[in-house]
């Protein structure tokens, strides 16, 4: 007999502000320490929400070991004070960690597994470098070439090799970049992320050189730290390739490395009316595609269709689409391939400007899409993403 299957709902989601890698501002900060963070910020949100009721907690990491490894969930679950009965989870799905824990918690509420699940995601890629501190590869990826290579070589050569078979040209991706940027800043200056991100109080320590001592400050953090007010098109067109010799893929032009952590609370509509919880969103679909990985970068253009017709939501019925720029190269071959929209796509700009705390990205856009949606009396919206190693991943949701 088949199950039936229930809503999930988004009741909370809120988010650290993200920092630069690996000298920004949260380059001291422990990333288990940011999920404590939002982990008790949503909580807090959800009011009359026994901690002990929340049935998991499901924490993506692109890169758990070290400070974010010995399963950062049940780690960060504890310090932030919820019962020992509440279990812990870590998952990896790379740059979909964070947007694939929630699919996970909103899968298990849908067919009546639970009522109440915490789903997150954090990244210090200051502490934690792209692809870990051992670097193991298996041998075998180097003697096949082509797909193999690719998985071994990193992210920014599949980039190159996307801008080459797209034909996307360094003036349309630098211009892609300076337009992220601008719109980013844009959404600081008016408040567009004042209601999803959590402050964090950073401690840092000052030199005095008149009383050689050390001073220890707590400063609020509460604005992304990467739009840069000083970008323009020249500044952009002068920087060199940094994958290939004669590329077009920049550091201006690609995703910043950074710090961040993002959390929402999945609930059934039982929970609802047992906790007096409102809902700000309800979770309708996800899903993964694969596509060679050489052009990792276009796996979006896989998964968007795909769960489009699992839901029955129509490309045009979207409102907001928070598609991850890891690559303009890439951004913008997904929207060729799609005919999406660009004033529907990264309407408060994307991770050329924001960031990219690989695991926790996914997390960080569902609190940016849900809350952008509701201020902006719209009704559906995406978040999408290239995966590493030749995937996508792309999960849609309705405002409430």
């Amino acid at each position: 007999m088949a199950q039936q299957v229930q809503d999930a709902y988004i009741v909370a989601a809120t988010r650290t502000p993200v920092g630069k890698a690996p000298r920004g501002m949260f380059k001291d900060v422990r990333p288990d320490d940011m999920l404590v963070h939002v982990l008790q910020a949503v909580l807090k949100q959800c009011g009359g929400l026994d901690p002990a009721a929340v049935e998991d907690v499901i924490a993506g990491c692109a890169m758990p070991e070290a400070e974010q490894g010995i399963n950062v969930a049940r780690v960060a679950l504890l310090l932030a004070g919820l019962p020992d009965s509440v279990p812990g989870v870590t998952v990896n799905r790379f740059c979909a960690s964070g947007l694939q824990a929630v699919s996970m918690a909103a899968d298990r509420v849908r067919l009546g597994e639970a009522d109440v699940i915490i789903a997150s995601g954090t990244e210090s890629m200051s502490m934690v470098p792209m692809m870990g501190n051992k670097v193991a590869m298996n041998p075998a990826l180097f003697k096949r070439g082509g797909e193999q290579v690719a998985i071994a070589y990193g992210m920014g050569i599949t980039a190159e090799k996307v801008a080459e078979q797209w034909k996307v040209s360094r003036e349309e991706q630098d211009a892609f970049a300076l337009e992220s940027h601008h719109r980013a800043i844009h959404a600081i200056e008016t408040g567009e992320f004042r209601d999803e991100i959590t402050p964090y109080p950073v401690q840092e320590n000052r030199p005095d050189l008149a009383t050689l001592s050390i001073h220890t400050a707590s400063v609020v953090r509460d604005t992304d730290e990467g739009p840069r007010r000083d970008t323009n098109a020249e500044v952009l067109a002068r920087l060199r390739p940094v994958f290939a010799a004669h590329g077009s893929v920049t550091a201006g032009n690609s995703s910043q490395m950074s710090d961040g952590a993002g959390a929402v609370v999945v609930a059934s509509e039982a929970a609802l009316r047992r906790f007096n919880l409102t809902p700000i969103g309800r979770f309708i679909g996800y899903a993964v595609a694969g596509v060679p990985p050489e052009i990792m970068g276009v796996g979006p253009a896989k998964a968007i269709p795909k769960v489009l017709q699992q839901t029955g939501i129509r490309q045009d019925d979207l409102d907001w689409i928070e598609l991850n720029e890891a690559f303009a190269a890439q951004s913008l071959a997904v929207m060729h391939d799609l005919g999406l929209d660009h004033a529907k796509v990264n309407p408060l700009g994307g991770a050329i400007a924001l960031g990219h705390p690989l695991g926790a990205t996914g997390a960080i856009r569902v609190a940016t899409l849900l809350h952008g949606l509701r201020r902006h009396q719209l009704k559906y919206g995406m978040v999408t993403m290239c995966i590493g190693g030749g995937m996508g991943a792309a999960s849609v949701f309705e405002a409430l």
